[in-house]
């Protein structure tokens, strides 16, 4: 298993880190903007080889020497601005630079799997199969799967019950548009009532990367692990159910962005998109959360190149 973690910023080198306690990668790839500027990274995990029980190969590359991969992570991004309020503030800059990379990894990897990790998620997906001519199962984002695990965290402690047992999605735009898909949302069998606790709750887990952004800077360590959740499924083909970013596939009639559904993640990627029985009101919600991506989407398209 080769993985390439491109854009070692604080997500990207937390990813890394993981990754290599995951022992389920060979090889790891870390490219930067330059080999030197990733070096420190490498040599570091390196001299931590000794501790883990499947020592990983990792080096220090750029774009050719992702060629071969079996799943690529990206993490680039251009600078978060300050005091940034929407991660939509991001998109025409990280369009860009999709632009830029997704050709050439495509060529160089072309039955990869892309894990999209940069902001806006759900656009980046949906520009990384334009640029790269993958298919729709090749690419992955992380979309909602931290804010639901932030919910299902929040959930946890309100019901005193392991939030792995909890099944509730936050679902839609990795954004202000997201919504909980409370109407299929259970423990054990037992529906989850959508008390107005409970949606206080969702509110919180849906602010909650702002509020770490707002103290520490950044935020690396949750997203990092469920990019490495993901990875892991399609290394050992786990088939677990992941609420990700993906291509809809024409639930509830949209067909043309990218957005978080619950999806079979294995080998070959998104193994099957699940369609949760959504109330009106949350039927609604997605299609207004494919309408703010759609918007976007044609906002940050870059100009078309004279010849």
């Amino acid at each position: 298993m080769k993985v390439s973690v491109i854009g070692t910023g604080n997500v990207g080198s937390t990813l890394a880190f993981v990754l290599t306690l995951k022992n389920i990668i060979d090889e790891l790839v870390l490219v930067g903007r330059s080999k030197q500027s990733v070096l420190g990274d490498v040599l570091d995990l390196r001299h931590g080889q000794l501790f883990v029980n499947t020592p990983a190969q990792v080096t220090a590359g750029t774009i050719s020497d992702t060629a071969g991969s079996d799943v690529i992570a990206v993490c680039a991004s251009v600078p978060t601005p300050k005091n940034m309020s929407s991660r939509l503030e991001l998109a025409q800059g990280n369009v860009q630079l999709m632009k830029e990379l997704m050709p050439e990894l495509a060529r160089m990897s072309p039955d990869c799997k892309i894990v999209m990790v940069s902001n806006p998620v759900d656009v980046l997906v949906h520009y990384a199969l334009e640029f790269g001519g993958f298919r729709p199962n090749q690419v992955i984002g992380t979309g909602t799967l931290v804010d639901s695990s932030r919910f299902r965290q929040l959930l946890a402690e309100e019901l005193r019950i392991h939030s792995e047992d909890i099944r509730a999605y936050i679902l839609g735009e990795h954004g202000d548009s997201q919504f909980p898909a409370m109407s299929c949302a259970d423990v054990g069998g037992e529906t989850l009532d959508a008390t107005p606790g409970r949606y206080a709750l969702f509110e919180r887990a849906s602010r909650a990367g702002f509020e770490v952004l707002k103290h520490k800077g950044c935020t690396n360590y949750a997203v990092a692990l469920a990019a490495a959740e993901i990875i892991e499924c399609i290394a050992n083909d786990s088939k677990h159910t992941l609420p990700v970013s993906l291509r809809v596939d024409g639930f509830l009639g949209v067909d043309d962005v990218c957005l978080s559904l619950p999806a079979v993640v294995g080998r070959n990627g998104i193994e099957r998109v699940l369609h949760p029985r959504l109330d009106e009101k949350e039927q609604a919600a997605f299609l207004h959360s494919a309408n703010v991506v759609r918007e976007v989407i044609a906002s940050s398209a870059p100009e078309k190149e004279d010849h």
